[in-house]
């Protein structure tokens, strides 16, 4: 399947949570991580992030540094990479700070064409999948559309959806130093979770960075029957 090099990153706590229970950003990482991550940015092609991240934090995936918009510029690429949102049925606010030129709001045919005509004006739309987005679909659509390189977000579920459709090659974590807990508080992953083969990970590096922790790892192959229902 001809798609992009995908790759997750993410910060989480040392319990593994990556926001609390309001389901709000938490800051974990400090300012030498909030430039890795910005420097990540600038090195991909585009940068994805589920419905329920723009809900809960607004953000702008936008590259921050100048310098950084200024050497893609120099190297041909636009200033900033594309901004690419799952949202099977269009909930997207029509003043999220994500929408603008470069922006794809990726939804399903179950969309309310109401939604869709208020974004449409705003970002370009994809449409695949009956009530949820087709993300098999949706990466070979990015990948004919000249994205080699994409960063994923998050959210947990969006990770989910990614890994267990076996569209993911790496993940990048950032540990941080802090303990959040809260059993509805969200993990890395969420969705359905693995019932039996579970997918394996290789470790590429571990470092310790600021007052925390980066790994970096290679992700296995996904066997279908990974997710089957416990009877």
């Amino acid at each position: 399947m001809d798609r992009p090099f995908v790759f997750i990153n993410s910060a989480m706590s040392a319990d593994g949570k990556i926001s609390s229970i309001l389901h709000r950003q938490v800051r974990i990482s400090g300012k030498e991580d909030l430039t890795r991550v910005d420097e990540l940015r600038a090195s991909s092609d585009a940068i994805m992030v589920g419905v329920g991240t723009v809900l809960a934090d607004d953000p702008g995936l936008r590259v921050k540094s100048e310098l950084l918009r200024m050497e893609r510029l120099k190297g041909g690429a636009y200033e900033n990479p594309l901004r690419i949102v799952a949202d099977s049925l269009a909930r997207t606010p029509p003043d999220a700070e994500v929408l603008g030129a470069g922006c794809i709001i990726a939804v399903s045919r179950a969309a309310p064409s109401g939604r869709l005509a208020a974004l449409s004006d705003r970002c370009k739309i994809f449409v695949s999948g009956e009530d949820r987005v087709d993300l098999i679909e949706l990466m070979r659509f990015l990948h004919g559309f000249g994205v080699k390189r994409l960063m994923v977000e998050g959210g947990a579920i969006l990770n989910w959806s990614m890994i267990s459709a076996g569209l993911v090659d790496e993940i990048y974590v950032y540990v941080g130093n802090m303990l959040i807990g809260g059993e509805v508080a969200p993990s890395l992953v969420g969705g359905a979770g693995f019932s039996v083969n579970f997918p394996k990970l290789e470790l590429i590096s571990l470092e310790q960075f600021g007052e925390g922790a980066l790994l970096r790892w290679h992700v296995g192959d996904v066997r279908p029957d990974s997710c089957k229902k416990i009877e």
